[in-house]
């Protein structure tokens, strides 16, 4: 069942950003571009280097109005202990979100309930709160940020002009296509 479109639940959710402990909530994402970014566990392998990767992006990711959540089902204060001991975590300025209580990995649909874990999902949400574009990886593959920037980039794209779609590895400011009858069967 594809979650395209679906509304993402209400939530309240503790988070650490900048040395500081902090609720984020439903509204909170209302109103702008997010990033939804669900990775296994804190003090885990490939996880950093997302979070990193991520981090290196994070200010493309601003400049588009986009916030982008790191969601794990670790504690604040385990983040908080990440953050102090990994050089990689210790970049981070996006909110960490945490998720003991797993409301955000069952909404998503990312929990793997017997592991008590979220699987490495990834989800663009708009300023209405739906999904618009999500992925999930296998825990021992690791992500793109620059491929995720993209595609947001390409869903806002979308979003402001309807009548026009992005053809595969498309860039802001390259060209698009409207989708016409005299197009069918010419590509």
């Amino acid at each position: 069942m594809s979650l395209i479109n679906k509304e993402i639940g209400d939530f309240s959710v503790q988070a650490y950003q900048n040395e500081e402990f902090r609720t984020v909530t439903k509204a909170d994402v209302l109103g702008k571009w997010s990033v939804f970014f669900f990775y296994p566990a804190d003090f885990t392998f490939v996880c950093p280097t997302e979070l990193e990767d991520l981090e290196n992006n994070y200010a493309k990711f601003k400049e588009t109005g986009c916030e982008v959540y790191s969601v794990s089902c670790d504690t604040h204060f385990v983040h908080k202990a990440w953050h102090d001991h990994s050089e990689r975590i210790q970049k981070i300025t996006y909110p960490m979100l945490a998720d003991p209580t797993h409301v955000l990995s069952r909404d998503f649909e990312v929990l793997i309930e017997d592991a008590g874990l979220s699987e490495r999902g990834t989800f663009i949400v708009n300023p209405e709160g739906k999904i618009v574009a999500y992925e999930v990886n296998a825990g021992n593959v690791g992500r793109n940020a620059d491929e995720l920037l993209r595609k947001l980039q390409a869903c806002k794209f979308v979003a402001e002009h309807g009548d026009e779609v992005c053809p595969a590895k498309w860039q802001p400011g390259a060209e698009t296509l409207k989708p016409t009858l005299d197009l069918v069967g010419a590509l």
